[in-house]
């Protein structure tokens, strides 16, 4: 885990490898490791989320979100996830309301995320 300072913004970076994120408990586990820190943004890679994630029938990307919201911390999917959007329009629409709203964000690489930090910060 790294914290950048740019744009405006403290980003803390999740490594790309560890244990996937399942459970709302991962949610609050990772707002955690940010506690006492002026953090304005978590960026987690698309590859740390359970495939569960992607289903949204399993609500864990709902409450994944909403324990984000609930402590006012930004959160950012890096990373491709071209795989589980082909599959399900529900996520395709999902990504598409929650990039278009802006608070929170997927992006599929490092230049996308600082572009759409950028405009909606």
């Amino acid at each position: 885990m790294s914290t950048e300072n740019g744009i405006g913004l403290s980003l803390f970076f999740v490594d790309t490898d560890g244990p996937v994120f399942g459970t709302e408990q991962d949610a609050l586990d990772l707002l955690g490791q940010t506690y006492g820190k002026e953090i304005d943004v978590i960026v987690v890679p698309a590859n740390r989320f359970s495939p569960d994630f992607y289903d949204l029938s399993s609500r864990l990307a709902g409450h994944f979100f909403q324990k984000m919201q609930d402590y006012r911390m930004r959160l950012v999917i890096l990373g491709d996830i071209s795989v589980p959007m082909a599959a399900s329009k529900a996520l395709r629409d999902f990504v598409s309301e929650t990039n278009r709203m802006g608070y929170h964000l997927f992006v599929a690489e490092r230049t996308e995320l600082e572009d759409k930090l950028r405009r909606n910060d």
